[in-house]
């Protein structure tokens, strides 16, 4: 060994510095890549990034509910969490939606972050009582001293021949109750941004999840074949971690002669109907419904004077009763035309008449027709 080289000794050991290491405190700054990776993810690959990511964070999150652990759900979700995570961190529930509920109130109380999967949201009724009674009212019943910051995931809505136990939009069960945050994506990227933001919420949030948008962005024209994700900017998402804001509403296209209000797999079929009627309209992906960012409602709506409302829930009782109402007490001396809503029947979801009950874009377009002519 020559003279120049020198061996790690104790004295060494004492310093901390190896002798061909550089010392931490006069080392340059590492560059850091001024944006994370992005790569295109449908919705499902979305989602799960955002689990996986935030579960990487932070010990305290964790995932569960009906096959949500070693199969990773039933539309693979959660898929890999359990491999990657753990089985105390990743795991299935008994086909239980109240038992699944209760079990993360209680969690939550004593600190953790679950995320649970109700299998479809029709199946979501039986935790009723636990959310509506406990998880959204522990806050105010504890005068603050617990809270429940819980996320309750759970595919929503219809267009996939699911019929009357597989399509259902509860949405509007939910909105009506204090202390709950109802947040529904309609793409890849805020599918992730807002998945990330509920989990981190300190409150409860019921996060619905349009499953025909699971792997393309369908518009409504069930005859023409599906188009990838890929193929969108919306879709093209960072592998790292980011927050979409809950209450903010997203514009996903300017217009001046009316505007639509949507959410979940109906901001693809507004935008068809728009281009198919041939009007200029201002479509509003509302993305959360509780808190409802209602500044950038009010301005669109009295910029265009006109208000077109879709979505698949049955029309009676629906948000769009609640979008109506809202919109009539604040911009009613702008509004040129009645407030229009282009909604699912007030029937279960029909086996048989799947596209007939769907609002699709031509039902969409002629609703914009009518609006534009002064309504009815």
């Amino acid at each position: 060994m020559s003279e120049q080289q020198h061996t790690f000794t104790e004295s060494d050991r004492v310093d901390g510095v190896e002798p061909d290491m550089v010392d931490q405190n006069n080392a340059p700054p590492s560059d850091a890549p001024e944006t994370p990776a992005v790569a295109p993810m449908n919705m499902i690959q979305a989602l799960n990034s955002a689990l996986d990511v935030k579960m990487a964070e932070d010990p305290d999150v964790l995932s569960f509910g009906e096959d949500a652990g070693y199969f990773g759900g039933v539309f693979r979700v959660t898929d890999h969490l359990q491999k990657k995570h753990g089985l105390t961190r990743s795991f299935d529930a008994p086909i239980s939606e109240c038992g699944i509920v209760a079990a993360a109130i209680g969690m939550g109380a004593y600190g953790l972050r679950p995320v649970v999967e109700i299998q479809f949201a029709d199946y979501i009724y039986p935790a009723y009582d636990q959310i509506v009674s406990e998880a959204a009212k522990l806050r105010y019943r504890s005068g603050g001293q617990f809270t429940s910051p819980i996320t309750i995931r759970s595919p929503y809505g219809g267009g996939i021949f699911g019929g009357q136990t597989h399509s259902q939009s509860p949405e509007s069960l939910f909105t009506h109750i204090a202390g709950l945050k109802v947040v529904i994506p309609s793409n890849p990227y805020d599918a992730k941004g807002l998945l990330t933001a509920a989990i981190e919420d300190d409150d409860p949030v019921v996060f619905f999840e349009p499953k025909r948008l699971y792997n393309g962005p369908f518009d409504g024209w069930h005859e023409k074949p599906v188009s990838p994700w890929k193929a969108q900017e919306l879709a093209q998402v960072p592998t790292g971690k980011y927050v979409e804001p809950i209450g903010k509403a997203r514009v996903m296209k300017e217009g001046a002669d009316v505007t639509i209000l949507c959410y979940g797999t109906m901001v693809w079929v507004s935008l068809a109907g728009a281009e198919h009627a041939g009007v200029d309209a201002e479509v509003i992906d509302l993305r959360t419904l509780v808190p409802l960012d209602i500044e950038t409602i009010e301005a669109s709506v009295k910029k265009t004077g006109r208000c077109v409302i879709v979505h698949e829930a049955p029309k009676t009782s629906g948000f769009g009763a609640e979008l109506s109402a809202l919109v009539q007490e604040r911009c009613f001396y702008h509004l040129e035309a009645p407030i229009a809503r282009v909604t699912g029947w007030d029937t279960p979801y029909p086996h048989a008449f799947e596209w007939e009950y769907f609002p699709g874009p031509e039902r969409v377009a002629e609703a914009l027709k009518a609006t534009m002519k002064g309504g009815r």
